[in-house]
């Protein structure tokens, strides 16, 4: 790509595949690790939600990789893609369960597979569930059945459950008043503050090697002005920005440039 070239950039700085130890520490992120933490030490349900580009799933990466594999095993699912058998099915293998053809059997695969691992090999599964404002009813149901442990008396667990805003309208249907009231943190990941955008693009910039000031000070306002602060939109925004930058010569990115770039993103 030309403009890595033009501007001395050893990849594009903004691309999706950033290492969990470059990842830049919003002020909502670091409130996001506070929260999770608290969950690591009473166990249970934990919902997160975003709007879609927030860095939910981004957020939630760097987390989990932070995590002691001794003492935490993580089951990750997304889903989009999935139907209450293939979830049942695939969340009993992440156990090292074999599913049974019965769903009432597979769930109590499940549960052993949990008691187990938390009591006898002193690890606490981490189950993160993605997408889930896309689950069906069905998939919320199943939850509830799996995640009630002795008589609901203590959680050898951590469910993280992840969603795009919808999925308060799904929880406050009073079918599932019961899984809602064992939520204990709710958090809503926010985007970039507008204070932040700046120190996030030089973080990127600089991650990939370099250190001058590409996008000026007015331009910081129009960016934050098209994408509301949301880095997938920042990321996109900013990369047409160069791309536009460099067809025109400029070695600086303007506010001009920034609606010019929007323009041809149609954001």
């Amino acid at each position: 790509m030309r403009f890595l070239q033009f501007f001395g950039l050893k990849f594009n700085p903004f691309r999706k595949e950033v290492p969990i130890e470059q990842l830049f520490a919003s002020s909502s992120s670091i409130e996001l690790r506070s929260r999770l933490g608290f969950l690591e030490t009473t166990r249970g349900i934990g919902l997160v939600m975003g709007e879609p580009g927030a860095g939910k799933t981004t957020a939630l990466r760097a987390y989990l990789k932070q995590l002691n594999p001794a003492s935490y095993h993580i089951c990750y699912f997304a889903l989009s893609t999935l139907n209450v058998r293939e979830f049942l099915n695939g969340l009993a293998m992440e156990l090292g369960e074999s599913p049974a053809f019965q769903r009432v059997k597979t769930i109590h695969l499940i549960q052993q597979a949990i008691r187990s691992m938390f009591h006898e090999r002193k690890t606490t599964p981490v189950i993160v569930l993605d997408e889930m404002h896309l689950a069906s009813s069905a998939i919320f149901d199943e939850l509830r059945l799996i995640l009630n442990f002795e008589m609901d008396s203590h959680n050898p667990y951590i469910l993280i459950m992840a969603a795009q805003p919808p999925i308060r309208a799904k929880l406050n249907l009073n079918v599932h008043l019961p899984l809602r009231q064992r939520i204990l943190v709710k958090y809503t990941l926010q985007g970039l503050k507008e204070d932040e955008l700046g120190n996030y693009l030089a973080t990127r910039l600089a991650f990939a090697g370099s250190n001058d000031q590409i996008f000026q000070e007015p331009s910081l306002s129009a960016i934050y002005s098209v994408s509301g602060g949301l880095p997938r939109v920042v990321n996109s925004l900013a990369t047409n920005c160069l791309i536009y930058a460099c067809q025109q010569g400029e070695r600086y990115v303007d506010e001009e440039c920034v609606y010019q770039a929007a323009n041809e993103l149609q954001v």
